[in-house]
């Protein structure tokens, strides 16, 4: 990370004057730069005894609606007292000349995001299956939220969410083909883009929605058995189609037979051994705990792999504008057209559930 690129992130003396306003002024601080993300920025700020979090864009030009920052801080204050998991929200910030663009604060939670590999307390077939319920548990506990009672009735137009989804991705791709495509042109995304206009389902459930849920923005608690302590990333929220996140969800997860994958720097494949739970019995338990069906499971899971395919090029354009220093930005432009190709084999029924 360049210190210029960390500058663009936050002015120093700005935020710890804001933090001093808001919560408490102290002596010891510390902040620091969480690079694991690759969509919002990620801040840890030791405040004297407090361990926080902050969030915000990206700098530079961003394509609507992708990095919500307050929406994400509004649906996460609203599902604090619920049964889903959340880091506690502290504070959210409008003021531009504090670090540049919105942002909001939240307590840190201590425990293991499951990355690249499972803890060692984890490799054990029982606590294994245990990972896996507890990811669909949680989801189905996101749908099962009264919106209306926690204040989020207003918070989307739960009818005809997933012809917007579509309408939406397929804008997002307009949005960063009008620079990438003086690179490379990804044909096959146009195709896909077509089959999910005719396909989308003509009704769907209302639920609120996570829109970015999967194992890795999820943690769990340090001890053991597994257990969900939280989930994150709440920036796509809104009220929607249940089924759309099940389908992005099971676009992360790995069976043994599956083929080679499209972004192999961007997938975990520890859930492949032997205990953990396969997609099929994710979809069962998921249908067992909300009672909704995953009907239309190809438009679904090939709509989930449209929108990963639109983030990556997304990615490679703030590449190629000088706006991240993200290293997997630039390697988008293979692994978008890689995307693409999984689409449309889920489309055709070569990747099957």
């Amino acid at each position: 990370m360049s210190d210029t690129y960390y500058e663009r992130l936050v002015d120093e003396d700005a935020l710890v004057a804001y933090l001093s306003d808001h919560l408490e002024a102290v002596e010891d601080y510390e902040i620091s730069r969480h690079q694991e993300g690759h969509s919002n920025e990620t801040l840890f700020v030791t405040w004297g005894d407090r361990e926080l979090v902050i969030r915000r864009p990206p700098p530079g030009e961003t394509a609507d609606t992708a990095h919500d920052v307050l929406r994400e801080f509004r649906v996460t204050d609203a599902v604090a007292d619920t049964a889903v998991p959340v880091p506690e929200p502290a504070l959210a910030c409008e003021d531009h000349d504090v670090i540049g663009s919105d942002f909001y604060v939240m307590e840190h939670l201590e425990g293991d995001v499951l990355r690249e590999d499972e803890p060692a307390r984890f490799a054990d077939p029982e606590y294994r299956e245990r990972i896996g319920e507890e990811l669909v548990d949680t989801l189905a506990s996101i749908h099962d939220v009264d919106y209306e009672a926690v204040g989020l009735g207003e918070f989307g137009r739960p009818a005809g969410y997933t012809d917007r989804q579509v309408e939406r991705w397929g804008q997002q791709l307009m949005w960063a083909f009008e620079v990438t495509a003086d690179e490379r042109e990804v044909p096959a995304l146009y195709e896909v883009g077509s089959w999910l206009q005719e396909h989308a389902p003509e009704s769907h459930s209302h639920t609120l929605v996570h829109g970015d849920y999967k194992l890795d923005n999820v943690m769990f608690g340090p001890g053991e058995p597994p257990e969900l302590i939280g989930v994150f990333d709440w920036e796509m929220a809104t009220l929607g189609d249940p089924r759309a996140d099940l389908g992005w969800m099971l676009s992360y997860w790995r069976d043994a037979k599956d083929p080679e994958p499209a972004i192999p720097e961007l997938t975990n494949r520890f859930m492949e051994r032997d205990g953990y739970s396969t997609r099929r019995e994710l979809v069962a338990r998921w249908e067992a705990r909300t009672g909704f069906e995953f009907e239309h499971e190809r438009f679904y899971r090939a709509l989930a792999v449209y929108k990963l395919a639109g983030l990556g090029e997304m990615f490679f354009r703030r590449y190629l504008e000088g706006n991240s220093d993200d290293p997997m930005y630039p390697r988008m432009e293979d692994r978008v057209p890689a995307l693409a190709a999984r689409a449309q084999r889920i489309i055709e029924g070569d990747e099957p559930l």
